[in-house]
Parts: structure tokens; sequence; C-alpha cells
């Protein structure tokens, strides 16, 4: 004959009160690093994440630079002072898709869903996903300006120029990530992100002043370029580089940032917290 034995509501009570207290729940920068170490590690076991921010930043600027730039400024030498800044902003703009594309494939994977089970802030998973695309940035970034010093980039604002350029460049990529995020809430698939994101950045980076002065193109292609955020980023990365300061052109640059978490921000949270 089998015993069976009962354990009345209180007895548990009193077994879960002896095991010691109920520790603090996490703050919401502990659980946005968390997330953000989450997406280092996925690099880690998948290293060919790395691909589009190794490759790709050596072949654009070896490309632009000795393809094009005895056309358009007599000389590589000449050319490449005037390139690095735009081909860093372009390298780190066109991969902050990557976002959108990796966190479009966690929600149709349903990790997403356990994440909003958890008692954590709730934007952590969406703000520790951006700090760890920061690293993704900051790795392309000093990758193409250590191959522009090789191939004769000399930023007469020094070191201290160089990484206030970086450090503004990396604001603008996680503050423009936003629009990706959102995006990654609306659309089904990663190809229909990675679409939509090609759509609207082939436009932003090539018609801009990355490559070319603005002064030689036509009128209304110059309007649009003026009023690109990217051209605002590219001026204000090279006059920092230079080593000057025009507190106008840097405004801009902020202001940009700020219209993008301000408005893509709630937008992605409002979809994230309504999405099954």
């Amino acid at each position: 004959m089998t015993d069976t034995i009962t354990t009345s509501p209180q007895a548990v009570g009193n077994v879960l009160q002896t095991s010691g207290p109920r520790p603090p729940r996490p703050n919401a920068l502990s659980t946005s690093l968390s997330f953000g170490w989450r997406s280092l590690l996925k690099i880690k076991h998948v290293p060919e994440q790395l691909f589009d921010v190794t490759a790709f930043p050596i072949m654009f600027t070896l490309m632009f630079t000795y393809l094009f730039g005895g056309a358009l400024a007599g000389s590589t030498s000449a050319y490449v002072q005037f390139l690095i800044p735009g081909i860093l902003v372009q390298t780190v703009v066109m991969i902050t898709m990557y976002t959108g594309l990796t966190l479009n494939k966690d929600i149709q994977k349903g990790v997403f869903d356990r994440f909003r089970s958890l008692p954590i802030w709730r934007p952590s998973p969406l703000v520790g996903a951006l700090f760890g695309d920061i690293v993704r940035y900051t790795i392309a970034s000093v990758i193409v300006l250590t191959l522009g010093l090789i191939i004769g980039f000399r930023p007469a604002g020094g070191f201290v120029g160089v990484v206030a350029s970086v450090v503004l460049l990396l604001l603008f990529a996680f503050s423009l990530s936003w629009v990706w995020t959102m995006f990654a809430m609306l659309m089904r698939t990663e190809q229909a992100v990675m679409g939509v994101s090609m759509f609207i950045l082939f436009p932003l980076t090539f018609a801009s002043n990355i490559f070319v002065d603005p002064s030689t193109m036509p009128g209304w292609l110059q309007a649009f370029v003026n009023a690109n955020p990217i051209s605002h980023l590219v001026t204000a990365l090279r006059d920092l580089a230079e080593g000057s300061f025009e507190f106008g052109q840097l405004t801009v640059v902020l202001l940009w940032c700020a219209g993008f978490i301000v408005v893509f921000g709630p937008l992605t949270m409002r979809l994230y917290n309504r999405k099954t």
C-alpha cells in the first residue's frame, strides 16, 4: 500500500520563506546590457555575421579610392582625404539595417514572446540589441579608419577629432536603428525588412555628399542632397576630422538623432507591445 503525502499551502509557504529573500528586480540598464551581451554571443557562435563589417568596408574603400579618386580629385591621395569620412558614414549606416533583420528573425521564431513574459523593463530586448550592434559599428569604424591611414588619410584634427567623429557617427547609427526596429515589427519576413531598408538607404547614401561635392549636381538634386541627413552627418564628420567645429552643422545632426528616437522609438514600442 502506497502512502500519500499531502502538503498544505502554509507548509509550502514556510519552505519558500526559508529559501532566502527574493532577489531584487533587475533595473533597465542591467537587463539592456544582458540583451546586448546576447547579441555579441550570437556573433561569437556565428562569426560570419562580421562579414558585413569587415569585408565590405575594405572593398568599398579600396574600390572608390582607386577607381574614382584620380578622375574626381586628380589623385588618390587628395581624394582619400575627402572620401574616408564619407565611406565611414556609408559603411556604418548601411549595416544599421541588420538590427531590423535580427529582430524580425527573433520575432518569427517566437523568442520575443518569451522575452515579454519576463519581469524586466519592456524595451530592454530592443535597446539591448541596439547596444550590441554598437560594437559592430565600432569594429567597422576602426577597420575603415585603419585602412584609410594605410592608404594616406591624414586627419588634421588628430586623435581627438577622429574619436569625436566616430562617437557622433555611433550616436546617429543608434538613433537610425530605431527606424529598422519599427520595420521589423511591421514586416512579416527578413527579406521584406531588407528590401524596405535598402530602398531607403540607397538613395540616402548615394544621393549625398559622400563621394562628390554637391555643387557639381543639378539644382533639383542639390536640394535633396542638402536636406539629406546623411549629408549633414558627413559634413560634421569631415569638420571634426579636420579639427574644426561648426555648431550649426552639429546641431542639425543631433536634431535628426533626437527625431529618430522620439518618433520611431515610441512607434516601435507600441508595435512591440501589440505583437502576438
